[in-house]
């Protein structure tokens, strides 16, 4: 009989934030299967699950969890493409020595920590990523979402279900204001260094008809290589997705491309427990659109403001969750229904450390179910 408790999390009524849960009465070093099986269903149904104070939690502990929903998974999310110098992922993760699915990320010198030594750490900065920057003097007052995304390879490695991240050090105190500056005038109060969440589900359900007939019968093609693709090129304001600029390394000058490896994933994910289907597109390295008519889109340009018409709705500050970052939460997130981003500026000396897990899984997401 597990003692495991799942209360949804409260929001205010003015909130479009329908998921993400407390877990109580877990001990992740220490799960049985009746405990597992309810966190499994919670997570299906609520997304985000959230437990405190877990500061005691091995990294062990967590790949294990986090392999658990796909025990035929044993690699990090990324592979070896993590070690691409080019790659717009490489600075931002340093692996654990003796536990190497699970990363370290974060903010400031670390002087050790699980077997590293003398780490520097660094919290990626809209500035490297976006086409246009908040000026350095409103830098620590205001900031961005870095960049809307799924855990994900996109070439070859499938996208994990499941990402588990621990808060080891959260500098305390300082909120920040997150601007869109696209126009629309949107910006969210948020703690500093939070991770943002939104919903795939609620993405879809706020489509017109005839976009959920588009988005259920359409499907996106990923570029090979992605993070490296798209390591010269820049992001919009509001992190979701690419300024087309042409500025995209060209195929010839990417490493090797094995063509089994290029993904073509359904723009719609279906959720194993509800049905419910989730729009799940990582905006920033799609690269063409297979319609249901044979059609592929591959102008770059329509391909992105088609995604982004799609998608901005469901980032529009009501609908995010910003959680509030506590020593010692432990977030475990449904990978496959969610987008979330990295959000915050640091000043140098606020140290910041996190451990992240995600494993490649050992099968793609399914898309909407075929009527017969």
């Amino acid at each position: 009989m597990s003692q495991i408790t799942v209360e949804p999390l409260a929001f205010p009524e003015t909130s479009g934030v329908n998921f993400g849960a407390i877990v109580r009465n877990a001990n992740i070093e220490n799960l049985t299967d009746a405990d597992f099986s309810i966190i499994r269903d919670a997570l299906f149904n609520h997304q985000v699950l959230v437990f405190k104070d877990q500061a005691g939690t091995s990294p062990k502990a967590q790949f294990e969890l986090t392999r658990r929903f796909d025990p035929a998974g044993t690699s990090y999310g990324h592979g070896k493409t993590i070690d691409a110098k080019r790659s717009i992922l490489h600075p931002d993760l340093k692996t654990i020595p003796h536990q190497p699915q699970v990363q370290v990320i974060g903010n400031g010198l670390v002087s050790e920590y699980e077997g590293l030594k003398d780490v520097q750490l660094r919290h990626p900065h809209h500035k490297t990523f976006h086409l246009t920057t908040i000026p350095a003097d409103e830098d620590l007052a205001f900031t961005r979402f870095y960049r809307w995304h799924i855990d994900a390879a996109l070439y070859g490695l499938a996208p994990p279900v499941v990402t588990t991240l621990l808060a080891v050090k959260v500098p305390a105190g300082r909120r920040q204001i997150c601007r869109y500056d696209d126009g629309t005038g949107d910006e969210l109060d948020v703690p500093l260094g939070t991770t943002a969440f939104v919903s795939g589900y609620t993405m879809y359900d706020l489509l017109s008809e005839s976009d959920k007939e588009f988005a259920r019968t359409t499907k996106v093609e990923y570029a090979p290589h992605p993070y490296i693709w798209i390591s010269n090129a820049k992001s919009r304001p509001t992190g979701l997705g690419m300024v087309s600029q042409g500025l995209e390394v060209p195929l010839a000058d990417l490493p090797p491309v094995e063509d089994d490896k290029v993904q073509v994933l359904p723009l719609c994910w279906r959720n194993p427990v509800t049905g419910k289907l989730a729009l799940q597109v990582h905006p920033s390295p799609a690269r063409k659109l297979h319609l249901a008519d044979g059609t592929v889109v591959d102008d770059l340009e329509e391909v992105r403001e088609i995604v982004y018409r799609l998608q901005r709705p469901g980032i529009a500050p009501e609908r995010v969750y910003a959680h509030d970052w506590q020593e010692g939460d432990f977030v475990l997130f449904h990978n496959r229904g969610l987008l979330h981003s990295v959000v915050g500026a640091f000043a140098e000396d606020e140290v910041r450390l996190f451990r992240q897990c995600n494993i490649a899984a050992s099968h793609f997401p399914e898309g909407p179910a075929v009527v017969a």
